[in-house]
């Protein structure tokens, strides 16, 4: 980079993982960032996350790695288990081998925490402006740049515009206009202190209990001192994106056909936060000129293959990346970054899709998936999951195909 060129500035919208993520990417190229949250506070909300090697992978090229291992819980495996007969489906051993495999672990961490993890760094970075309290209402570009406006009609200029702004994202509805997808798959999520999960079930290790229309999953968070229990089902009624508080009365009517072992869990939160989810279908163009998006804002996906942060820590550090390649050119970088992000998150939504049906098989179709991964060896298994978990920084910015 020129050092003799005016610093650049980007205005990030979103203060979520990945809108702080981005920051971080950003300045690493020696660009100023405006972050505008429209909470009053920059935090999040939920229970725990799942992290793949690559999202610790992109953890470590953002400079917080070490901030979200140490409130990490490291897992020895991830097993799927027959919610109706209670028997092993499969199980992918997450030790030793699959870190040298993937030059990571597996891990699991409350979404607080890895938020917490990046923030930290943000709050610290002289390059770093946000501001809370904050929602857009338009933006447009200009000759120079681009000009948000807030809804107190606030006005904010930069070089260009980054929305992180989530499923509901104002720069999505700009760039693009298309409506969410409702899924009318329901998720609780609650935390509850490990005292009180079953000796029988404690588990270093995310547990799946795959049932009709239908799972439960469990797994540590905090040195194991609590532990995540997260249940989704299939709607009866027609849903809307939304997450309110939920009643244990509607959870269990749910799963009246599964275990006495895994429904055990049910009983267990004080309370529960509803999601009714929804992602969206991929599109070929995220952004146009120096407006492009991260994060949910860009592919909002399920949760079947526990990637939604992974794909925004991701997102960013590629972003970075690709800035740096096209030496500063942002209107460049943001096309270069989208031609490498779009296949490949398009590749995870439409596989988390799937994945949610096997999980939620019954019939013959649950026959057929308790039969997939019999006898497989870890060697197999490894090899199935080479194209998402192998990503680092050193081949982001690799084409498809690659």
């Amino acid at each position: 980079m020129n050092s003799t060129a005016k610093k650049q500035k980007v205005i990030v919208v979103g203060g979520g993982i990945g809108g702080l993520a981005a920051a971080m990417a950003l300045t690493s190229q020696g660009i100023e960032v405006e972050l505008l949250e429209q909470a009053e506070q920059i935090a999040e909300i939920g229970a725990g996350i799942q992290l793949g090697p690559n999202a610790y992978a992109a953890l470590d090229a953002l400079g917080v790695g070490e901030a979200a291992r140490n409130r990490s819980v490291f897992t020895d495996h991830m097993t799927m288990m027959d919610a109706v007969d209670a028997k092993e489906i499969g199980r992918i051993d997450v030790g030793p081998a699959f870190r040298e495999r993937f030059g990571n672990p597996y891990g699991v961490i409350h979404r607080a925490d890895i938020h917490l993890s990046i923030l930290e760094a943000v709050e610290k970075h002289p390059l770093i402006k946000f501001r809370t309290s904050t929602r857009i209402g338009r933006y447009e570009t200009t000759d120079s740049g681009v000009v948000v406006t807030d809804t107190q009609g606030n006005q904010f200029t930069a070089d260009a515009l980054l929305g992180a702004d989530g499923v509901r994202s104002v720069v999505r509805e700009t760039l693009i206009g298309d409506e969410a997808r409702v899924t009318g798959h329901v998720v609780y999520r609650a935390v509850v202190d490990a005292s009180e999960i079953p000796e029988d079930m404690h588990a270093n290790a995310p547990v799946l209990w795959a049932g009709p229309r239908c799972h439960l999953v469990q797994y540590p968070l905090r040195g194991g001192k609590e532990y995540n229990i997260v249940v989704t089902f299939h709607s009866r009624n027609k849903e809307e994106w939304s997450v309110t508080e939920g009643s244990k009365e509607e959870v269990l009517s749910y799963f009246e056909g599964i275990h006495s072992t895994p429904r055990r869990l049910l009983d267990l939160p004080k309370s529960w936060r509803r999601w009714a989810t929804a992602d969206r279908e991929p599109v070929e163009h995220w952004g146009e000129g120096v407006v492009t998006l991260l994060g949910d804002a860009a592919h909002p996906m399920t949760q079947y293959l526990a990637q939604g942060a992974c794909m925004a820590l991701e997102d960013a550090v590629t972003l970075g990346k690709a800035i740096e390649s096209c030496d500063q050119d942002l209107a460049s970088a943001f096309r270069l970054y989208e031609s490498i992000r779009i296949p490949r998150t398009a590749r995870v939504v439409w596989s988390a899709r799937e994945m949610g049906r096997l999980y939620h098989a019954k019939g013959v179709e649950r026959q057929v998936r308790n039969s997939l991964w019999a006898g497989r060896s870890q060697q197999r298994f490894y090899d199935a999951v080479e194209w998402l978990y192998s990503w680092n920084v050193d081949n982001c910015l690799n084409q498809p195909g690659q």
